[in-house]
């Protein structure tokens, strides 16, 4: 069976306090639905200060999913690692640990943002070394016994009830990502499909003497919406997806790889792209992918065309991709 992921960001462009409000229960819904439908992951993920607001805390988020749910898994796709301060993070994925029973998955990336780093008051120039000290910091926090941090030794309770400690990949698209998870022996998330740089961190998984694989987007990893008339649905609410491609866009450099990249500034070119996709329930299952990506509150969809995706989704395509 395929991997399904069902993705949230909770942007919602000038929203009210109550609607917003009313879209965070709805994704709760939306996660238990999933859950008791065998949907396999719930995917989020955070930014700061976006004008849409754009969801800030995943690890909140994760931890209404966990008590509305019982089997799906929650990936945090990505924390922006050097913003948070690693003895509280350690705790609070520790906690996430135990009330879910191991479901929590953290992808630890640097951000490409300059302006989440300003308002947190922390010095973008060294996001490389607080990088790394978050990791080595988790890692050792979680074996629960005592360790030297920042000149003083501390020790971190409880400990989490994965072993050896909750599931933590290194997330990017740089060669330095890539050493720095293999340095570490922890698992590569490559922020899109980026087979060069998956045969480099293997590379230096032999020239540091560790153990680790990847997990790396497929080539094609479009964002699905599944509907009866996909051009009726194009027509009606391809401007949600376009505002968060052209959200993405406006934050990414040249430089930066990812797997949600648009260069599109209309529905059309969007449509044309095939990074977002609007298929029917047959498309879908005839994609063949290993990977199924839903997203169905893109870019601030009104949340009853949210649920119509959803349901066929679940009901209409997952029963058939096993056959």
């Amino acid at each position: 069976m395929p991997v399904s992921v069902v993705r949230f960001n909770l942007v919602e462009p000038g929203a009210t306090p109550a609607s917003l409000s009313a879209r965070y229960r709805a994704a709760l819904e939306m996660a238990a639905y999933a859950d008791e439908h065998g949907i396999t992951t719930v995917q989020t993920e955070e930014h700061h200060g976006v004008a849409n607001n754009w969801l800030p805390s995943p690890f909140a988020f994760a931890g209404a999913v966990f008590g509305a749910t019982r089997q799906i898994a929650v990936t945090v796709s990505a924390v922006i690692g050097p913003l948070h301060d690693p003895l509280r993070l350690a705790e609070d994925i520790a906690v996430l640990d135990l009330l879910s029973g191991g479901r929590l998955v953290t992808v630890a990336g640097i951000g490409y943002r300059p302006e989440e780093y300003a308002q947190f008051d922390v010095d973008w120039k060294r996001r490389g070394r607080l990088q790394d000290e978050l990791l080595e910091t988790l890692v050792k926090a979680w074996s629960g016994e005592e360790f030297e941090y920042r000149g003083r030794t501390v020790r971190v309770t409880p400990r989490p009830l994965s072993d050896p400690h909750p599931l933590l990949l290194v997330g990017g698209s740089s060669k330095a990502a890539a050493r720095r998870a293999a340095r570490l022996g922890l698992p590569f998330f490559p922020s899109a499909h980026l087979p060069d740089l998956e045969a480099y961190y293997k590379d230096r998984l032999v020239e540091y003497g560790t153990e680790g694989w990847t997990m790396m987007p497929g080539a094609e990893t479009p964002l699905l919406h599944i509907a009866e008339d996909p051009d009726r649905a194009w027509a009606e609410y391809g401007a949600h997806f376009l505002h968060e491609a052209r959200t993405y866009a406006s934050w990414q450099s040249g430089e930066i790889r990812s797997a949600v990249k648009s260069g599109a500034t209309t529905v059309a070119e969007l449509r044309a792209e095939g990074v977002y996709r609007i298929l029917t329930p047959d498309e879908c299952v005839a994609l063949g992918f290993d990977n199924l990506v839903l997203h169905p509150l893109a870019g601030g969809m009104p949340v009853d065309e949210g649920w119509r995706s959803l349901r066929l989704f679940a009901e209409r395509v997952l029963p058939r991709l096993g056959e």
